[in-house]
């Protein structure tokens, strides 16, 4: 697996507004940047606001801008999401992270995010749903595709369970994890005993139809 650990980190401070070093945060996010990122690379809060007036820059939210010349893509929306919602916490999971995976053939209904239980407060955005959670994303759990910190196959399968996916695509998830060698039988159950009983079942029964 060609997957990735994230640098969260800003870039290293510009002594000045540096904008091949702004172009290079931003390609690798669909275009997008945080104000945390432009200061990192010379931007001041006072030229970040100039560029937004001007056009130049696309102001999306607090704190979050986008390059407005950088062509589109089909998931901005879900990296937009997870980058508002605090790169250094957030994940997205669920249902939205089976979608990145290519597991199952969910379309989800919102961006699913995961946050620790500590940041609980995050205000509410139409088109995003955040979960909390008391149980620490591992750093094995914690992947990376297209630019964004998603939850691992496995850990992506389990919590859209528990939150009452359809039982179907839950099979579905498991199956093509399993083909695709992204996750284990062993693993899944492992994972699954710390779960509740129907979730540990679920995914009992989705491996005995791939082995089937």
């Amino acid at each position: 697996m060609d997957d990735v650990m994230i640098n969260n980190g800003p870039a290293r401070p510009a002594k000045k507004p540096d904008r091949l070093c702004l172009f290079h945060v931003a390609s690798g996010q669909a275009g997008y940047f945080t104000a945390a990122q432009a200061r990192g690379c010379g931007f001041s809060r006072a030229l970040l606001s100039h560029h937004a007036g001007s056009g130049r820059f696309i102001r999306v939210g607090h704190g979050l801008y986008r390059l407005r010349e950088y062509p589109s893509s089909p998931r901005e929306h879900v990296l937009a999401a997870w980058l508002a919602a605090g790169m250094d916490a957030a994940v997205v999971s669920h249902e939205s992270a089976l979608d990145l995976l290519g597991l199952s053939d969910i379309i989800p209904d919102a961006v699913h995010l995961t946050v620790p239980r500590s940041r609980r407060s995050l205000p509410s955005v139409w088109g995003v749903k955040i979960h909390t959670t008391e149980r620490p994303i591992a750093p094995s759990e914690r992947w990376e595709r297209e630019g964004i910190a998603i939850t691992s196959p496995t850990r992506s399968i389990l919590d859209a369970a528990e939150k009452g996916a359809g039982p179907e695509q839950i099979e579905l998830a498991v199956a093509q994890a399993f083909e695709r060698g992204l996750a284990s039988a062993e693993e899944l159950r492992r994972a699954a005993s710390d779960r509740s009983r129907r979730v540990a079942e679920l995914i009992d029964g989705a491996l005995r139809k791939v082995a089937a």
